[in-house]
């Protein structure tokens, strides 16, 4: 089962540029752990089919997988001892642009040690460096600590 568009409205487009950081899809959206992009690439279908098999494989039945990269790029390929020009070849596979922060896979519903161990795992199988993250749940202040806050204030006239 390999990612790709069902429908395009354009069947090439441009290579574009991979500079910058992650400004959507770089926080946790829906699970409790993930795991992010440390740099950029293009990531294919094949890459991200093996990471979630390796998620699947070791969670079994327990949690929520989320996929969080879908390959929506065409990348074209010329036929091998082919002359140059002629026009660009011809779609041949699907990326994802990843750069670093992206969040690429999220899990939820199981314990700490096995999300972090299977993310880990999954990170194996992409072309990049890849960190585990977990959710970040602000604590609520207490009333002592809400009245100390108020008191460090710069006091007006």
């Amino acid at each position: 089962m390999l990612l790709m568009p069902r429908r395009v409205k354009h069947r090439k487009q441009h290579r574009g540029r991979r500079k910058g950081v992650a400004m959507r899809g770089n926080e946790i959206a829906f699970g409790e752990y993930a795991l992010q992009a440390q740099s950029a690439c293009w990531m294919d279908g094949k890459q991200i089919e093996a990471a979630r098999r390796v998620i699947t494989r070791y969670v079994r039945r327990g949690g929520k997988i989320w996929i969080r990269v879908f390959p929506d790029k065409p990348v074209t390929q010329k036929p091998a001892e082919t002359r140059m020009g002629k026009g660009k070849g011809v779609p041949d596979h699907w990326v994802t642009v990843v750069k670093p922060g992206r969040i690429l896979f999220e899990i939820a519903g199981v314990r700490e040690e096995v999300a972090k161990e299977v993310l880990r795992l999954a990170g194996y199988k992409l072309p990049i460096p890849t960190k585990v993250i977990e959710k970040h749940v602000p604590v609520p202040l207490t009333n002592e600590e809400m009245d100390e806050a108020k008191g460090t204030g710069i006091e007006g006239g």
